[in-house]
């Protein structure tokens, strides 16, 4: 396998991620406008937007082969590690669908930026 075929795979796993986490965290945060206590949701419902618009931004700039991919998967991958953290916290399916999803996201990130060996 050549070096960018591995990428090519690399970057499609990371767009696929991104896309699936993007589509999580917009589900949990509307999920949780509806939960009793919005309050006590505000801190999910933020890193939810904030997660999902990094995703999209993301894929976008991976899909056109972007000079910045690498260093925005490595903000996506922070982003979704604290998102994933904070739905962890929350016993509600939407959540854990969501935290799911941020640590695929993350890990595909992390993939990504990963140093490569030379060879």
């Amino acid at each position: 396998m050549t070096k960018e075929s591995e990428m090519t795979e690399e970057y499609d796993a990371l767009i696929t991620a991104a896309q699936k986490c993007a589509t999580a965290c917009q589900r949990c945060a509307a999920a949780c406008l509806h939960e009793q206590d919005i309050a006590k949701m505000a801190n999910c419902i933020g890193f939810d937007e904030d997660c999902a618009e990094l995703c999209e931004l993301v894929a976008s700039f991976t899909a056109r082969g972007s000079r910045f991919t690498s260093l925005l998967a490595s903000v996506l991958a922070d982003a979704c590690k604290i998102c994933g953290e904070e739905c962890s916290h929350h016993d509600l399916a939407y959540c854990r669908v969501c935290a799911g999803a941020c640590r695929a996201c993350e890990s595909a990130c992390r993939a990504l930026t990963a140093p490569q060996s030379p060879g």
